[in-house]
């Protein structure tokens, strides 16, 4: 689709903040491939991660979908990082919208007469990086998906200037996506800080090894100098050298 009408096209002016950054928390945009790929997961790794290095830091979900109250994602942040929920937590600051349909955002708010504001969204994450060390933002779907009918997921990361995390996985179907993606990406000229490649209950070892080494042919080829980190044993305690966000 071509034209004013194409949401991830369409100019929108977004509240960002970019004054004293130096004195604000790092932040993190946590996204990935598709849905279901493992972006709550590899949030509560590299929270446990900076934590365990003394560093204080929150994770953030813009827009929970297909959940009630508290937001699902922020209960298994923090139960990974060991942790009970936050003040800010409690007080709805680490997720701005919540909707019961789990759906594309943009639907779940048309479904419940809501409006989603990204100005809103924006003002959140800088007032909670006025306070931590580090915030990790974890997006709504892939990279590519909604936000609201006007604007993308990418489109709002491009304009608040965060840096990426992405999460790829080994199974099936996700290679095609994953070149897609990184290409796109590059295209838009987005930072990219890591690529976290899941194996998390790969079922062949063979197609997991051989995309594992595809995705980091086209990194390079795009000129992407972000480490390629793989987590698989998710549900051990076991430490992932996440150095390159410090």
């Amino acid at each position: 689709m071509v034209g004013s009408k194409a949401y991830h096209l369409r100019t929108t002016v977004i509240y960002s903040l970019h004054k004293n950054e130096k004195t604000m928390a790092k932040t993190y945009f946590i996204t990935g491939i598709d849905t279901d790929v493992g972006k709550t997961i590899a949030t509560g790794l590299i929270a446990r991660y900076l934590k365990d290095l003394g560093k204080k830091v929150i994770t953030h979900k813009p827009i929970q979908t297909g959940c009630v109250g508290v937001s699902e994602d922020i209960l298994l942040h923090r139960k990974m990082m060991g942790i009970s929920l936050l003040p800010e937590d409690k007080a709805g600051d680490t997720c701005t919208y919540s909707f019961a349909k789990p759906c594309s955002p943009h639907l779940a708010a048309k479904i419940e007469g809501r409006k989603i504001s990204l100005n809103k969204i924006a003002k959140s994450i800088t007032e909670i990086r006025r306070s931590f060390d580090y915030v990790l933002v974890e997006g709504a779907g892939g990279l590519c998906a909604p936000m609201t009918r006007e604007m993308s997921s990418m489109r709002f990361v491009k304009e608040q200037g965060y840096p990426l995390v992405l999460v790829t996985s080994s199974r099936l179907g996700s290679l095609h996506h994953t070149v897609s993606l990184l290409e796109l990406i590059a295209i838009h000229g987005l930072r990219v800080a890591a690529v976290l490649y899941n194996r998390y209950r790969e079922e062949d070892e063979e197609i997991g090894d051989d995309s594992k080494e595809i995705v980091q042919e086209v990194m390079n080829e795009f000129g992407f100098t972000a480490p390629l980190i793989e987590i698989s044993d998710i549900e051990s305690t076991k430490e992932y050298d996440f150095s390159c966000l410090l």
